[in-house]
């Protein structure tokens, strides 16, 4: 089987990194894959590292005529048996040039986020009509779909993403290396969030939960993991600048991007997710694998993965007195945490596995192309 991902998006986030999971663990099942992504993207450079067959465009403005060309020259040279898309963009790229070849190659679709605006117009039903397999990543992109746009729910798929259980597995990684790393003891308690600075994630939260937290325990220090979203740079400045108003520089800690993320949360103690509001929160599934006790927002994505008191302490959504207490639950409980962690890991290896995942994914793909 021929497949085409498509994803033409410049950020770098859960969307663009999870169309890559994907594209490798298919390209490891000698599956004819390719991507064709923005040349100046991270996605692109980073596909380019790993072998995958890629094809560019240059830019991402909508109804570029080269853009056009292009792809259907890709297209119809190719002869793909299927066309998996990653975001909403790549649809106004790939149905036109279809249309315009008269081509019956199936497209399917992941929406991986929700959209805020209704999207049943013309111009968008003419889009949809042409899509043969939308996957949902969480019941609550499901139901958005069903209310901003017309696609009819035969079409539509719950497919909960999925990760690499056997990379994210707690037994091939060392608690002290990321630890000694960033010089945290053995006996302190690390609590660390990880993904894009980007307003809604609950960066302000985490940070003032510290604040209240560390003038309470003497052994506790804070990480955050990763880099501002494109076009976020002063919400990143307004994060720095809290963090230095907190004035506890060595007991808060920021890495920017870091792509161990196994090997981190090996060495974080307590996860926190605090996203205000989550299609479905990769990086809790992987943190939820490493077996990691963790405190979530009480959010719609969230509780499709987090089951409270059973893998996870959950806060209501912006409320820091609610989310240090959790948290102070968690640091007073070793016993708790243990508890939480060993649930967190056998709830993925049943729901979340990428396997499962991929084996659901190539059933659709079979379906379509027959």
């Amino acid at each position: 089987m021929k497949i085409l991902f498509t994803c033409i998006s410049n950020g770098w986030g859960g969307l663009e990194m999870y169309s890559l999971t994907i594209l490798l663990h298919l390209k490891k099942l000698n599956y004819d894959v390719s991507l064709l992504a923005l040349k100046s993207s991270n996605l692109y450079k980073e596909a380019e590292k790993e072998n995958i067959k890629l094809f560019f465009i240059e830019t991402e403005s909508y109804f570029n005529l080269n853009s056009f060309i292009q792809i259907k020259k890709i297209i119809q040279k190719e002869k793909f048996d299927l066309i998996h898309s990653h975001s909403s963009k790549d649809l106004w790229f790939v149905v036109p040039v279809l249309k315009i070849i008269n081509s019956k190659i199936p497209i399917h679709f992941t929406k991986h986020v929700a959209s805020g605006i209704s999207k049943k117009d013309f111009l968008h039903n003419w889009l949809y009509s042409r899509i043969n397999k939308v996957y949902a990543i969480s019941k609550m992109i499901e139901q958005n779909l069903l209310v901003t746009t017309s696609i009819k729910k035969e079409k539509i798929v719950l497919l909960h993403n999925g990760i690499d259980t056997e990379k994210f597995n707690p037994d091939l990684y060392e608690r002290k290396i990321f630890r000694e790393e960033i010089k945290i003891g053995d006996d302190e308690i690390l609590i660390g969030m990880i993904g894009r600075i980007s307003q809604g994630k609950g960066h302000e939260e985490f940070l003032l939960c510290a604040e209240k937290l560390l003038n309470k325990y003497s052994n506790l220090k804070f990480v955050i993991v990763g880099h501002p979203s494109i076009n976020e740079d002063g919400y990143y400045k307004r994060i720095l600048e809290l963090a230095e108003r907190i004035n506890q520089k060595e007991r808060i800690i920021f890495t920017g991007l870091r792509k161990d993320t196994p090997n981190i949360l090996a060495g974080i103690d307590i996860y926190v997710f605090p996203s205000h509001d989550e299609s479905f929160g990769l990086t809790l599934v992987e943190a939820m694998s490493m077996k990691k006790p963790n405190v979530c927002t009480r959010a719609s994505g969230v509780l499709e993965i987090a089951i409270e008191d059973e893998t996870s302490l959950l806060f209501n959504k912006g409320d820091v007195d609610d989310l240090s207490e959790k948290i102070s639950t968690l640091i007073k409980s070793k016993e708790l945490r243990m508890k939480l962690g060993e649930n967190s890991r056998r709830r993925v290896l049943e729901n979340f596995d990428l396997n499962g995942y991929i084996q659901k994914l190539l059933m659709h793909y079979q379906v379509s192309v027959k």
